[in-house]
């Protein structure tokens, strides 16, 4: 056989390889078309969105629903059902979504016909092309007689996730960049997604997406397994067109408004608003973090510097409706987000931002992790994780832990602050009065502590209460604060961290 037959050989197999390949999707196809994606300069996609769906208002975008008897996937009676987003208001950029079967990808394509308009006026045609703003997953979580509501993708690469009698609250995010730096955040989007078709009796549900973003480009996939603690196992791959400054991996989002550390809003009739009271982190060395949450008065950044991190994530600790005293939000429903690093992510720091808000509007909080250095631009960056979904934080952390920080005024004392954190958890609770507990306070330098921790057993509640008093230097700067219970050398409970503007 001569060259010539060779090659026409190698390139007749070259080209069913590649038709092989445009017929079969996985994880190694869609990190492919993300390697190819960032290898062109970043462009805006197309809209093809008439200009009256831009301008609805709140409650006429609300009145378009998807119509429930199109309800994919719902004739075959699979474990799972799809349901979609209609694109208007301050969803503007179309998303395009796939079904897989059998690792082939079909896309579902939009129609108006899928939705209700309600009493909106359709003024001229809704192109066929216009895409989807994105969509929303349903199962049995809360029992089999219903399909609820278990996750919703919707804007730019945000989504959420439900377990069992849980109400929607904070919000993941596939990617952040340069957020809490001087100037604009770049906020990637989730432009494309790939939902596998269950099998009957599937447990989990996959899903795959496509990231893009003026800086780069990335793979994703998450494998969503519902339950009393919903778990959703992402895995990642991105490719810089240019490096970030800042870039934070498992973004979570969150609110908090006010809260018994901040005192009670004498403008809501609500004793707390939030959808998260506290970050909490496990160090790469075993520590347990506990940093109440606070409402600012101007935007606060703090890091937590940390080497191949356990865990962290933003919780809801707080589960008493009398707390919250709201018949429609249902604070106390409120999902806790704990994020597992798989693998070793090195040094870098866990990242808090909190931004002031003057209502429940807003979301105020953010947290990720932020890597110490990125590979050489061109090199991926792969990074694997879990999110847990959870009410019952299932003994995270395994010892006592934070139950509630307040502080209030000092009489004739206008410079001092008292402080009252308390600490629960069974063994805690088991230990009578008198026991041989206390609590280590310590403060920075830019403070003094004018009374030395006071401990005590709550009775009424079976906590143990620190109790102490702070003055500031004069300087005006932050006051950071630690406090934890130990018994002799042994330690009792996570420490509680607090940053204090006099």
């Amino acid at each position: 056989m001569n060259k010539t037959s060779w090659l026409v050989l190698i390139l007749l197999g070259t080209g069913l390889a590649l038709q092989a390949a445009d017929r079969t999707f996985d994880f190694d196809v869609l990190q492919f078309r993300a390697k190819a994606l960032a290898a062109q300069p970043y462009a805006e996609p197309k809209q093809h969105m008439p200009d009256w769906l831009l301008n609805l208002d709140y409650n006429q975008y609300q009145d378009i629903r998807f119509d429930q008897a199109r309800t994919f996937w719902k004739s075959e009676k699979l474990p799972y059902q799809l349901q979609f987003f209609h694109l208007g208001r301050g969803f503007k950029r179309p998303v395009q979504i796939h079904e897989l079967v059998r690792n082939e990808e079909k896309l579902i394509e939009f129609s108006p016909r899928l939705f209700d308009y309600g009493k909106n006026k359709i003024s001229g045609r809704i192109p066929s092309n216009m895409g989807f703003a994105g969509f929303r997953v349903l199962t049995q979580l809360n029992g089999p007689e219903r399909y609820d509501e278990l996750a919703a993708f919707l804007g730019a690469s945000y989504f959420r996730v439900l377990g069992s009698g849980m109400r929607y609250g904070l919000s993941a995010r596939g990617l952040a960049i340069n957020t809490g730096e001087p100037g604009d955040e770049e906020f990637p989007v989730f432009d494309e997604f790939w939902l596998e078709r269950p099998v009957p009796g599937a447990k989990s549900i996959t899903i795959f997406a496509l990231l893009n973003s003026p800086s780069l480009a990335g793979a994703y996939r998450f494998i969503i397994t519902p339950g009393t603690e919903t778990l959703m196992q992402v895995k990642a791959t991105l490719y810089c067109r240019k490096n970030p400054k800042v870039l934070g991996i498992a973004p979570l989002t969150s609110m908090y408004a006010h809260g018994e550390n901040t005192g009670w809003s004498r403008d809501d009739f609500r004793p707390e608003v939030h959808d998260s009271d506290g970050l909490l982190l496990q160090t790469g060395a075993g520590e347990w973090l506990w940093r109440p949450l606070l409402n600012p008065a101007q935007v606060r950044v703090v890091s937590f510097g940390d080497f191949n991190p356990r865990g962290f994530g933003l919780l809801q600790r707080d589960r008493e409706f009398a707390h919250y005293d709201d018949l429609e939000a249902h604070y106390h429903q409120r999902p806790s987000t704990w994020v597992e690093p798989i693998g070793d992510w090195g040094r870098g720091a866990v990242r808090l931002l909190e931004i002031p808000t003057p209502d429940e509007t807003n979301d105020n909080i953010g947290t990720c992790w932020v890597p110490a250095q990125l590979p050489p631009e061109g090199e991926p960056i792969n990074f694997e994780y879990r999110l847990h979904w959870m009410i019952d934080m299932g003994g995270r952390p395994p010892a006592g832990y934070v139950d509630s920080t307040r502080q209030g005024s000092v009489q004739d004392q206008p410079k001092q602050r008292r402080f009252v954190v308390e600490f629960a958890g069974p063994q805690l609770s088991k230990a009578p009065q008198g026991s041989p507990i206390e609590g280590i306070v310590t403060v920075g330098t830019s403070a003094k502590l004018v009374v030395n921790a006071v401990i005590q057993k709550n009775t009424n509640s079976g906590t143990w209460r620190v109790a102490f008093v702070v003055e500031p230097d004069g300087s005006g700067r932050p006051v950071e604060m630690r406090c934890f219970l130990r018994n002799k050398q042994n330690v009792l409970t996570e420490t509680w961290s607090y940053l204090w503007n006099p």
